[in-house]
């Protein structure tokens, strides 16, 4: 930049940023917040720059319903527009300047700016009660970052305070700037002992008052998701896959060679980093991106306090899908051509899944699960942990009679397939328009049509009242073999990984069982380990040791997609899997010895198994 160019630039800014326009600030002692959709951008161009006035002020945020429960918090605001959670989107091409106006609007507290200097996600800016700062800076290059406001510590054993931050994303030149953007953030607070409220919102709000997603049948999808929380959430999309463009961690971002890019139905987003993502809308129907923890997305993660356990308890059961969902949960519909069509599945393979309940068992205060009936039903209390593996073929339809012996209503998603709307297994929401599905009640069934596009390995799972019917079993293996391929146990093994009870930190169960039998393996042959993830929260390492060296092996899959042979180098045999993700692994035997699986920390495992080649 010439002496010129910083002249003209300094001359606008006194204009942009003059006490005229800073008397446009709200005259309300405390203003509203405004959910902040990411459509558009901060800010006013003027040439090649971008002058754009950000201040941090008290306003009150309601994340549920306007005239709902809500919270005084410090909340970034664009200068003569209501404050905004998340904060106002910073969006310029790359080779832009920003000039940007920053204010400590609070009274009494001290506060750092981070990602609005030198360049996005670097550098702070501190200021006083009152102080005003402008910066000027060249953004960098493309991608998708994170700016953010810290007044005080963040500590989440008591509180979190992560709304007051927004979305900060450089475009290539050429690029529309049309993709959609999203922004994850929680605000918490430890009550007392035994009271936590929390406000857990994309885009400003939580389900069931964020946005509807809308596309037509066909569409292609331009996402970038920002976790602008502490915590790592696995964001998950029924229904369909999408393709990873690009990762970030807030500071940076890469672009993903092809060759790099991952096609996936769950992805665990660390905390404050980002991804750009694409996908085809390839069916109509209503379904959900939202993230796997089951604490993030039940009916207890609402905004309101003092909620009783018997209310609680029948919002979780609700056949209303506004009320057995809150927090990290965003609706798409998808619209197709009214049109009257008709599947023909008499040629459809038949299956009958019960659900059961039995003697609890473990640390679970109770014992559900899935029995897939082959002869004579089996005993009216006899279950399995984790389910009943469900071995398919791809392309040959298949309806699951799924019949519910349990007292109380539940659901089952069929997760990572690519299926109609109307089986997904969300009560209340799965469907379209007046034909929705709904819980299957006590004594009732429900006929899950499946349409197997690809063989992989991938979940069947409770989707109502998940905190408690998912810790006590209601979960299994569902593997999809390759026409005229027959599932074989003595080289093909699966490790579903489910949690016992709802303690934290959390008790494994793998396959159901805490103490397994040591699992033996041929030597000299090639052994498929299918991995399933699927507690109600968490992320848990896994490593296959030989003595208490990694032993090595290659990956063939993840979510059920096949991937190409660059991702498939041999590496060490390390996994950390997180709710609702599948990998899959080739494990060449080639010389006899013993193998120990550990979930955890070796030093101080949470689980361990034994895997004997002989």
């Amino acid at each position: 930049m010439n002496g010129r160019d910083a002249a003209t630039i300094t001359a606008t800014a006194l204009l942009f940023f003059s006490p005229a326009r800073r008397a446009e600030l709200p005259s309300a002692p405390v203003p509203v917040v405004e959910a902040n959709d990411n459509r558009h951008a901060a800010g006013v161009m003027r040439g090649d720059s971008l002058f754009v006035e950000l201040d941090v002020r008290m306003a009150r945020w309601f994340p549920e319903a306007a005239d709902g429960q809500f919270v005084d918090t410090p909340v970034i605001g664009e200068v003569g527009h209501a404050p905004q959670i998340p904060g106002p989107l910073i969006r310029a091409k790359e080779g832009t300047t920003i000039v940007a106006r920053l204010t400590n609007a609070l009274p009494d507290s001290t506060v750092t700016w981070h990602g609005v200097s030198t360049k996005p996600g670097a550098d702070s800016v501190m200021l006083r009660p009152g102080e005003s700062r402008t910066v000027r800076f060249l953004v960098g290059r493309a991608g998708t970052y994170v700016y953010a406001v810290r007044v005080g510590v963040l500590d989440t054993k008591v509180r979190e305070r992560e709304q007051a931050l927004g979305a900060f994303v450089v475009d290539k030149r050429g690029d529309s700037g049309t993709d959609r953007v999203f922004v994850l953030n929680i605000w918490g607070e430890q009550l007392d002992s035994a009271t936590y409220q929390n406000a857990l919102a994309i885009n400003g709000r939580a389900w069931p008052f964020t946005e509807r997603i809308q596309a037509n049948l066909g569409d292609t999808l331009h996402w970038r998701i920002v976790n602008g929380s502490a915590r790592a959430h696995p964001m998950h999309l029924h229904g369909f896959y999408f393709r990873i463009l690009e990762r970030g961690d807030g500071m940076r971002d890469s672009v993903l060679a092809r060759s790099d890019q991952e096609t996936v139905v769950t992805e665990t987003m660390a905390p404050f980093s980002t991804m750009r993502t694409s996908w085809v809308a390839e069916r109509e129907g209503n379904w959900l991106f939202h993230c796997h923890l089951a604490f993030h997305v039940n009916s207890d993660a609402r905004f309101a306090i003092g909620t009783d356990h018997n209310s609680q308890h029948d919002a979780n059961m609700s056949s209303d899908a506004t009320r057995h969902m809150s927090g990290l949960v965003l609706g798409i519909e998808i619209r197709a051509p009214a049109k009257a069509h008709h599947v023909d599945r008499s040629g459809a393979r038949r299956m009958r899944l019960l659900v059961q309940e039995g003697r609890p068992r473990g640390r679970a205060k109770r014992a559900l699960g899935f029995v897939l009936q082959k002869d004579a039903a089996p005993a009216a209390d006899s279950i399995e942990i984790p389910g009943t593996p469900l071995i398919l073929t791809r392309g040959q339809p298949t309806d699951i009679t799924v019949v519910n012996h349990l007292a109380e209503g539940t659901a089952v998603h069929w997760h990572g397939l690519e299926l109609e709307s109307y089986s997904d297994g969300v009560a209340g929401w799965s469907g379209a328009m007046n034909r929705l599905a709904r819980p299957i009640a006590p004594k009732d069934s429900f006929v899950a049509h499946l349409t197997l596009k690809r063989a992989g390995t991938f979940i069947y799972h409770t989707h109502l009242n998940d905190v408690e019917q998912l810790t006590s079993g209601m979960y299994g293996a569902l593997v999809v073999m390759e026409p005229g391929e027959r599932y074989d146990p003595r080289t093909d093994h699966l490790f579903v990984v489910g949690w016992d009870g709802t303690d934290d930190p959390p008790h494994l169960l793998v396959n159901g069982d805490s103490t397994p039998p040591p699992r033996v393996l041929a030597v000299g042959k090639h052994h498929r380990l299918r991995f399933i993830f699927i507690g109600a929260v968490g992320g848990e390492p896994f490593t296959l040791l030989s003595d208490t060296v990694p032993a090595r092996w290659r990956p063939v899959a993840r979510d059920g997609f096949t991937l190409p042979q660059s991702q498939r180098g041999e590496r060490a045999a390390r996994i950390e899997g997180w709710a609702g993700q599948t990998y899959d692994f080739d494990f060449d035997a080639r010389t006899p010895g013993e193998y120990t699986l550990v979930a955890g920390d070796p030093a101080k495992p949470m689980w361990i198994g034994r895997l004997v080649v002989r």
